[in-house]
């Protein structure tokens, strides 16, 4: 079992946990994802490590509240302890030889595009961060992007976080500018994702997009989180999370995200109901 060390509501249904995990902070690397279960008779989820600290032995996850699983964990405080805490897993962010990045995070997914940025900027890579939100209220981890970032561009959707208008605006702008690349790594929703890529594929520069499907048993036994990647069928836990975004079918991604929508409403909505009976 693993204790909470700190717990922080970073916005609205966004919370981040440090974790007491000395073994699995040893090991891991930005990119990589860890999976656990809130108590024993919870489902396993895939949450990527968001930051560690390899002295302290810990590791900070972040995690939006959508279904029962991470409903469950919202709840948990300081001195609790999860069931299980396993990890790493997947590959890690690929980082060598690169001296000119554009890192891009939707939402949620800048939980897990910092970590990179950190890395990237650590090693002495010229590293551009765009940053994508719907308002100012669900913004995230800006003075850590800020700290880790040769250059921060902030964007939202009304305008009050930054500019107005998409993470695919601003990248265009660079792009357009005469701005050039070595890679531009993206992470968030899949949509803001085949977005990206669809851009970048018309610019010619090499693309990396964190796949986050579902995930059951992160050992690529279950096939949840297959996906089709240059025409062959890959699984996200054990050949990714990072794909080539230009190979990737995001329509068959999306549809099969789009598969278990209902079931996890029905979860979460029993969850929520048997904490307000609790109280």
């Amino acid at each position: 079992m693993n204790k909470i060390l700190a717990r922080q509501e970073l916005c609205k249904n966004i919370t981040l946990l440090r974790i007491d995990a000395p073994l699995v902070a040893r090991k891991c690397e930005p990119g990589q994802f860890i999976i656990l279960r809130t108590d024993e008779n919870s489902e396993r989820i895939p949450l990527t490590v968001a930051d560690f600290d390899r002295e302290e032995g810990s590791v900070t996850i972040i995690f939006q509240v959508v279904g029962a699983t991470t409903e469950k964990l919202n709840h948990l405080m300081p001195g609790d302890y999860l069931q299980d805490f396993a990890g790493p897993l997947g590959r890690m962010t690929q980082t060598d030889g690169l001296k000119k990045v554009c890192v891009i995070g939707g939402g949620v997914g800048c939980a897990i595009a910092y970590p990179v940025a950190k890395k990237l900027h650590a090693l002495g890579a010229h590293t551009d961060v765009i940053i994508g939100f719907r308002n100012k209220e669900l913004a995230i981890l800006d003075e850590a992007f800020s700290a880790h970032s040769t250059r921060l561009i902030r964007m939202s959707d009304d305008g009050t976080y930054g500019d107005k208008g998409f993470v695919t605006d601003a990248l265009k702008k660079l792009l357009a500018g005469g701005e050039t690349y070595d890679e531009v790594i993206v992470i968030g929703p899949l949509p803001m994702m085949k977005a990206v890529c669809a851009l970048t594929k018309e610019y010619g520069v090499k693309t990396i997009a964190s796949m986050n499907p579902v995930m059951i048993d992160g050992t690529g036994m279950c096939g949840g989180c297959r996906l089709t990647v240059g025409g062959q069928v890959k699984f996200a836990c054990v050949d990714g999370p990072e794909f080539d975004g230009h190979l990737i079918d995001f329509d068959e991604a999306m549809a099969r995200n789009g598969q278990y929508r209902e079931f996890e409403r029905h979860a979460y909505e029993e969850t929520c109901n048997l904490f307000r009976e609790v109280k």
